[in-house]
């Protein structure tokens, strides 16, 4: 793969653009604007095909390389966001829990708001400790399309042990 390869895809919610490097796919993000000609670098094929998958419902976890570009403690967050299940939830204050440190709360909530790999490293899991869905960078109506997707929303919130 060259420095930086683009491709686009249409999936149910919208377009995306996936941007990779050498180490392997850098951003997701939804884009709003119609994309007419949609390209896909040949290094980026196997993200559209596990992206297709994914929404065919055929793939529950994705297998691609990933170039988290972030502070340590952002790739941290984005690492444990991996850990969380298709079709599961986990509260912001669990998840800084299970990463060490109960008084992080805020510090997850923001580096979960600066994911920069949509979907595929699935921050759209995280929601608040009562069940609330909060922020998400494609729109709140595209996490909750997610979880309904994934049959997440009426599923069990993993909550923090008290």
């Amino acid at each position: 793969m060259s420095e930086k390869e683009i491709a686009h895809y249409r999936g149910p919610i919208g377009w995306l653009e996936i941007v990779g490097s050498a180490a392997g796919v850098a951003e997701v993000y939804f884009v709003e604007t119609e994309i007419a000609h949609a390209t896909v670098a040949p290094s980026l094929r196997a993200c559209v095909t596990q992206l297709d998958e994914y929404f065919q419902r055929a793939r529950k976890k994705f297998s691609l390389a990933l170039d988290l570009r972030g502070t340590a403690f952002q790739t941290r967050v984005w690492r444990e966001l991996l850990n969380i299940p298709y079709g599961k939830t986990i509260a912001y204050r669990a998840m800084a829990v299970a990463m060490g440190d109960r008084n992080a709360l805020r510090a997850v909530g923001h580096a979960n708001g600066q994911n920069p790999i949509s979907i595929i490293v699935p921050c759209h899991r995280v929601i608040g400790s009562n069940g609330s869905l909060t922020g998400y960078g494609g729109g709140l109506w595209r996490k909750e399309w997610l979880l309904h997707f994934e049959g997440a929303l009426n599923a069990r919130v993993m909550h923090a042990p008290r």
